[in-house]
């Protein structure tokens, strides 16, 4: 009888339990997974705030400040099923900045879509439309020690535009030149509108330099047609007036001008004006302002009345005469010319009267002498025209 075999049943319950305390007391980092990621020169890990790394666990990183990232150098690493991280190449480095913009070239294209430019990388331009190579100059920047760029040259000019013309009776005023982007300034002498653009730029049409707006005009600014005056005329009129061009009036005979005789075209904001208002032509008699056509001076004569043949005695009066002034309206002077003529014709009533009354007097002295003796009395009358004498002779 062979004796009984040991169980087996124990010793495996003894190493279960052996590799369940191990793994109970094992680490967390080291339990199935690779633990913290290395470091990278430069770079830091995107952990998103992960603690475990199992097998496969990727991570990526991110270069520092002032850093870039090398292109076709991989920036993760891989946890592996031997719990260690993928091996790993320096993929940051220093790099210039993106390459100067320039106003006359552009980078070429095969620089357009690249970010890393290590120091001593160089790269090339291209002159923009509207400018032309240089060939004494290079096209080439270079980044430096320092991580900037070299100082480009004006390796591309600009290109000029054709010849705009000439302005006729205006100016083209040229600040920088006929090149490309350059403007250029129009006006008109005194005298014209400007009809068009005030201004025009050299541009680029289908890669040609050619200017944005066509040459305007220069136009002649008419005056408006003058005024014709009351009781006068224009000399030598015309159908259309320009700056500058006068023009004369005249006034009807009988009538004198009041005003400048002559005025002139003038401009005030591109509009076409006479210097002054046109003059007046007022009536010779009528002082400084028209008034009623005026009437003749009137003379009124009053003849003198006759004394009887035997008196012999005359009575003159004085012609008188009226002129119209400038304030006595017609009417007024014929009122004052009737008023003198009753005046006249009563004084000349008195003066019969009163020497049909002397009369009287002196034929009452002489009623029984002869016709003798009375012509002697009128003759002494009319010469001294003294009673006395009359008397005198009597008594003799």
């Amino acid at each position: 009888m062979s004796p009984a075999r040991p169980s087996v049943l124990p010793a495996v319950l003894r190493l279960l339990s052996l590799l369940l305390l191990l793994q109970l007391t094992t680490p967390p980092g080291v339990r199935g997974d690779c633990g913290l990621p290395p470091e990278v020169p430069n770079a830091q890990p995107t952990l998103e705030g992960s603690t475990s790394f199992p097998e496969k666990t990727t991570i990526t990183y991110k270069c520092n400040e002032g850093f870039v990232k090398i292109p076709g150098k991989p920036d993760s690493v891989v946890c592996l099923s031997n719990n260690q991280w993928s091996e790993f190449i320096e993929f940051c480095n220093r790099s210039c900045d993106v390459p100067t913009r320039l106003l006359f070239a552009s980078l070429k294209k095969d620089y357009n879509m690249q970010n890393y430019f290590p120091v001593g990388f160089t790269v090339e331009y291209e002159c923009r439309p509207g400018y032309a190579r240089d060939p004494s100059q290079s096209v080439k920047l270079t980044c430096l020690q320092n991580l900037t760029w070299s100082k480009a040259a004006e390796f591309c000019k600009k290109k000029s535009c054709p010849n705009p013309g000439e302005l006729r009776n205006g100016d083209i005023n040229i600040t920088t030149g006929l090149f490309y982007g350059s403007p250029i300034f129009f006006s008109c002498n005194t005298g014209y509108r400007l009809v068009g653009a005030s201004s025009s730029y050299c541009t680029l049409f289908d890669r040609t330099l050619k200017w944005s707006e066509p040459l305007p005009e220069c136009v002649e600014i008419y005056c408006p047609e003058p005024t014709q005056i009351d009781n006068g005329y224009i000399q030598e009129e015309h159908e259309v007036y320009v700056y500058r061009q006068s023009i004369t009036y005249g006034c009807n005979k009988g009538f004198n001008l009041v005003g400048k005789s002559s005025i002139y075209c003038t401009v005030k904001e591109n509009e076409g004006e006479w210097s002054d208002l046109p003059p007046q032509c007022i009536g010779k008699s009528s002082g400084s302002k028209p008034s009623p056509t005026a009437q003749k001076p009137t003379t009124v004569s009053v003849p003198a009345t006759q004394r009887p043949p035997v008196p012999k005695a005359t009575t003159s009066f004085y012609t008188t005469r009226v002129t119209e002034g400038k304030e006595t309206s017609p009417s007024g002077a014929v009122s004052l010319i009737y008023g003198f003529v009753a005046a006249a014709i009563i004084i000349g009533i008195l003066i019969l009267v009163k020497i049909f009354w002397d009369y009287g007097k002196s034929g009452s002295y002489n009623t029984h002498e002869n016709n003798k003796a009375v012509n002697v009395m009128f003759h002494n009358l009319s010469e001294t025209d003294d009673t006395s004498e009359v008397r005198h002779s009597d008594k003799l």
